[in-house]
């Protein structure tokens, strides 16, 4: 957020674009439960920027995609829960905040439950094939093993 965020001037968002971004950001989790990648890229544009703190940051749908396929490859079914979403138009952009509470089980049997929650900031874009995330920031609210 700008320092001087009072002067930033907020307007709503349609709502069928609303419909669309919200479909983007669930797209992704989807894309990431189901290992189906190339329709967790359809999510970036082209040159999107993700920064996911002490995680990694990445250039591209490709590399977030390598990323996100080695970090789930040794874990059983996945659930990435995304709620608390917000859309709103500011300065001509269009930012998206969006909720994340994500459940790891290791795929080996006895293997420990991993669970995150954290928020993503977006910045999204149209593009002939519809909104992508052009930019993206998660900050870990929380991270830890479930018994």
């Amino acid at each position: 957020m700008p320092a001087h965020d009072s002067l930033v001037r907020r307007l709503p968002v349609g709502a069928d674009d609303e419909r669309a971004i919200e479909h983007v950001l669930l797209r992704y989790a989807t894309g990431i439960d189901t290992r189906d990648w190339p329709l967790f890229r359809t999510c970036f544009a082209h040159d999107c920027e993700a920064d996911y703190g002490s995680f990694g940051r990445w250039r591209g749908p490709r590399e977030i995609a390598e990323y996100m396929a080695a970090a789930h490859r040794n874990m059983g079914l996945t659930l990435h829960r995304i709620t608390n979403i917000v859309i709103e138009n500011r300065n001509n952009q269009v930012h998206a905040r969006s909720y994340v509470d994500a459940i790891l089980p290791e795929a080996a049997q006895g293997g420990v439950t991993h669970r995150a929650t954290g928020f993503y900031d977006d910045c999204l874009v149209r593009t002939s094939d519809g909104w992508k995330i052009s930019r993206r920031k998660f900050t870990l609210v929380k991270a830890g093993m479930d018994d």
